[in-house]
């Protein structure tokens, strides 16, 4: 099961779920973790993952979002996050994960913040 569509600009691995998921719950987050780890087979991976569309986040979906960071860090890449509707960015505040994501407000100001690092 594919879950999200993959581009790339430069060296840049963009990320958007499918537009038919609104949830990044429990029923995909296995799944979700297999696929989205696999991008960060290449040391120094650079991955924007937009969270476009998805209105709810569940425990395990902020699991694995931890779980990608973790791995970004140990093949010694970057993730950013952007997209998040306020829906959204009230969990990852309430869970004060806000400060420990990089979130931009889009694709367009990740890429920046990618060129201006």
């Amino acid at each position: 099961m594919d879950l999200f569509t993959i581009e790339k600009r430069d060296d840049i691995v963009i990320v958007h779920f499918k537009e038919d998921i609104k949830k990044f719950n429990a029923l995909i987050t296995d799944e979700a973790k297999k696929q989205l780890n696999a991008l960060f087979d290449a040391p120094g991976t650079k991955l924007i993952l937009s969270l476009k569309g998805i209105k709810y986040i569940d425990s395990l979906g902020f699991g694995v979002l931890l779980s990608l960071m973790k791995t970004a860090n140990y093949k010694y890449g970057f993730l950013k996050i952007c997209d998040v509707s306020d829906e959204v960015m009230e969990l990852f505040k309430l869970l004060q994960l806000h400060n420990i994501f990089d979130i931009e407000d889009n694709v367009e100001d990740c890429l920046k913040s990618f060129s201006a690092s």
